[in-house]
């Protein structure tokens, strides 16, 4: 039963980061992988509001899987993150290579963080 949960949030999350990637990367004329950073810092937001609502007990072991593990496991992409900010460097693009890997860090705990938060006070 649990790994249908996974499967059933992953056949969400993966399709939605290939949309989200596109259309936010459509939209940019820059080297800089906007679609990769949106879904990475949006999945970080989304895990840290489960995370809030699983400690005031507000969701939970099958919501985590779902979720968690299924749908912010597929919708986010620490490969995609390495790949790119590794063609940006080799590009000669060294900053935007920094700008990725500081950016995602610090936007992503922002978000988790941010999350947690928002879980608080709306389950607190």
């Amino acid at each position: 039963m649990n790994w249908l949960l996974v499967i059933a949030g992953a056949m969400v999350g993966a399709p939605l980061r290939y949309l989200t990637d596109r259309a936010v990367q459509a939209r940019h004329d820059s080297v800089f992988p906007w679609g990769t950073f949106v879904v990475n810092v949006t999945g970080s937001l989304i895990l840290g509001l489960l995370t809030g609502a699983l400690s005031a007990g507000a969701a939970g072991p099958h919501a985590q899987l779902l979720v968690g593990t299924g749908f912010c496991g597929a919708l986010t992409t620490y490969s995609t993150f390495s790949y790119e900010t590794l063609r940006l460097a080799e590009a000669g693009s060294g900053a935007y290579a920094a700008a990725n890997v500081l950016g995602s860090l610090a936007a992503g705990l922002a978000a988790a963080f941010a999350g947690v938060s928002i879980a608080g006070a709306l389950w607190a």
